[in-house]
């Protein structure tokens, strides 16, 4: 199984528009971050993470030919707002699976009226087909996938487990026995924004507070604001087995 970082920042993205911000200004790559996403492959299957609105950017940089389906967390923009570039799949392979709980697929039918609409459709319209998720193992081809429920301040999230891989993002509360389905993967990714705490996302201590509990092998820090500071500041502060990912990184398990 190969997991490509598609986009490893929050909802502005770094740099964010017209900031003078030091992050916002380095030179780093891995300070550039599109919005969070991420690639899951294994076999000849492939399926992505949320599609926000730099979703053909990230499609085009990691040239991606075909996707077997889109998986979402939940329905906030930077977590949607790509959809419709799923175009060039749909005319080269049919109809997309589109994998989301039912609430999100409510709003993403009103968000994009015109993409489920079954009267008089426009022709250049991708046309998804719909699977909807709830708290309990669904399949994807050969994988089991088990989803990991969370709470984005008020908002009930969805993280997920491929086999030894656990991806969560926009978590602010995570309950113990949603913890238990992710004890000691292999590899986790978590949510974390900035230092200074947040409404609805875990700040860095609560991060790191959170794999603890979870005891992967190795972790990954993942929608991350210019508020974390440097890539490379910040991961040197990191205890063993925690790293920072960036875009366009890849783990293979």
């Amino acid at each position: 199984m190969t997991i490509t970082f598609l986009g490893t920042g929050t909802s502005q993205g770094i740099p964010i528009i017209g900031s003078t911000h030091p992050v916002c200004l380095s030179e780093d790559f891995k300070d550039k971050r599109l919005r969070v996403s991420v690639l899951v492959e294994w076999d000849d299957y492939a399926y992505v993470i949320d599609c926000g609105p730099d979703f053909r950017q990230q499609m085009l940089r990691a040239h991606c030919r075909k996707i077997d389906g889109i998986i979402f967390t939940h329905e906030h923009s930077d977590h949607v707002a790509g959809l419709d570039d799923v175009r060039p799949f749909y005319f080269r392979q049919g109809d997309i699976d589109i994998y989301a709980h039912e609430r999100v697929i409510a709003s993403l039918t009103k968000r994009f009226d015109y993409i489920f609409e079954t009267k008089n459709k426009y022709p250049g319209v991708p046309t998804l087909s719909i699977n909807t998720i709830e708290n309990k193992p669904f399949q994807l081809k050969n994988l089991t996938v088990v989803p990991i429920n969370g709470m984005h301040h008020k908002l009930q999230v969805f993280g997920f487990r491929f086999k030894d891989f656990a991806y969560l993002t926009d978590m602010k509360t995570v309950e113990d026995s949603e913890i238990e389905k992710i004890k000691n993967v292999k590899v986790l990714v978590i949510n974390a924004l900035r230092i200074e705490p947040h409404l609805s996302h875990f700040n860095l201590e609560e991060a790191l507070q959170f794999i603890d509990k979870v005891n992967p092998q190795t972790a990954y820090l993942t929608h991350i604001s210019h508020l974390l500071g440097f890539h490379e500041a910040v991961e040197n502060t990191l205890p063993e087995g925690v790293f920072l990912a960036y875009d366009t990184l890849q783990i293979t398990l």
